[in-house]
């Protein structure tokens, strides 16, 4: 089969995205309208085919569609020439082994982005951390993106924000000119540690509202659970070097609501299904795309309690995941124990 290849637009930035699943194609699409050329990895070749040949991807994204200047191929080489900027959008427990496949095809002075929001299993790091670790470039090359980013949404060009963090804010800054548009709007800061936290935790937050959801709580007990939970994602993050201004901004307070509010949040939807009395098993085999939430549970508690940082909530989920607690009993116990209510201190 012939595979299909383009050159660079002259003029314009060349930036490459690897994973076209419905963020990594949405990133792509914000780059494009933002006046990059964009190559975007897909690994079938019959997806980058339709991606190439008809501006679509309709797997992730149908109805929409793709700017002229975002081209996709499965041949890595062809996706990383000449790429100023490479925007990893890979489900985050397969990172490591994907930076293995492509790190030498990666120009040496290009910056890395991650669009993840995880922590790998076993080594409880953080997606630039495993970055630097396995690429050996310089911490000022790396970045990271988090916010209230809906896929589809997004897609449909509604306007949101977002935050991009480098340990060099002028890396950021450039990640930034590039990742902005009409519709999408690019902030940033220098607390990696901490916009990447917020984009981990707010997950599993996420998966405790799906799961009071589908037993059928109301909006009290999502709103106690939400509020509590910045709580401890605050927590977390400061005890790891995060800046708690950074979780009370896009990167946590405005993440969190989008995600458990929307039910174009997988991790929302995971939850849901377990609520509904789903196990875990079949949770995972009926969501179609990665709910990063779920593997994300039991590294972030092993992080908290090396910290001796108390998540009450993430806790209850990690025992829903495991069927030792019924989903009816999440709510009840998240704020609040009978011996101890009278003392409790917001």
């Amino acid at each position: 089969m012939t595979i299909p290849i383009r050159l660079p637009q002259p003029g314009l930035r060349r930036v490459a995205v690897l994973g076209a699943g419905s963020w990594g194609t949405t990133f792509a699409k914000i780059l494009a309208d933002g006046q990059a050329d964009v190559a975007l990895w897909a690994r079938r070749p019959e997806l980058a085919r339709e991606i190439f040949e008809s501006k679509r991807n309709s797997d992730y994204l149908p109805g929409i569609n793709l700017p002229m200047n975002l081209w996709s191929s499965s041949r890595l080489p062809d996706v990383m020439d000449g790429a100023e900027i490479v925007f990893l959008s890979i489900p985050s427990q397969s990172l490591r082994e994907n930076l293995r496949i492509v790190r030498e095809l990666i120009p040496r002075d290009a910056i890395v982005v991650s669009l993840m929001k995880g922590v790998e299993k076993g080594t409880r790091f953080r997606m630039s951390e495993v970055i630097l670790q396995e690429l050996e470039i310089d911490q000022n090359q790396v970045a990271v993106v988090s916010g209230p980013n809906l896929a589809l949404e997004i897609a449909k060009e509604q306007p949101t924000a977002a935050v991009v963090s480098s340990n060099d804010l002028a890396t950021a800054a450039f990640v930034a000119q590039v990742a902005t548009n009409r519709y999408f709007r690019t902030f940033v800061n220098t607390d990696v540690a901490g916009t990447e936290f917020g984009g981990v935790l707010k997950n599993l937050i996420a998966v405790a509202i799906g799961i009071v959801d589908g037993v059928g709580y109301g909006e009290n007990t999502k709103a106690s659970i939400i509020t509590r939970g910045l709580v401890e994602m605050t927590d977390f993050a400061v005890a790891y070097g995060g800046r708690a201004e950074t979780l009370a901004g896009l990167a946590g307070l405005g993440d969190l609501i989008a995600t458990c509010e929307s039910p174009l949040s997988r991790n929302n939807t995971a939850g849901r299904l377990l609520g509904q009395g789903l196990s875990f098993d079949q949770v995972v085999a009926q969501m179609k795309q990665t709910a990063e939430g779920l593997a994300s549970v039991a590294p972030v508690l092993e992080l908290a309690e090396a910290k001796g940082v108390d998540m009450p909530i993430v806790l209850q989920v990690a025992q829903v995941l495991a069927g030792t607690m019924a989903p009816k009993d999440i709510a009840p116990h998240l704020t609040t124990d009978s011996d101890q209510a009278a003392i409790l201190v917001e």
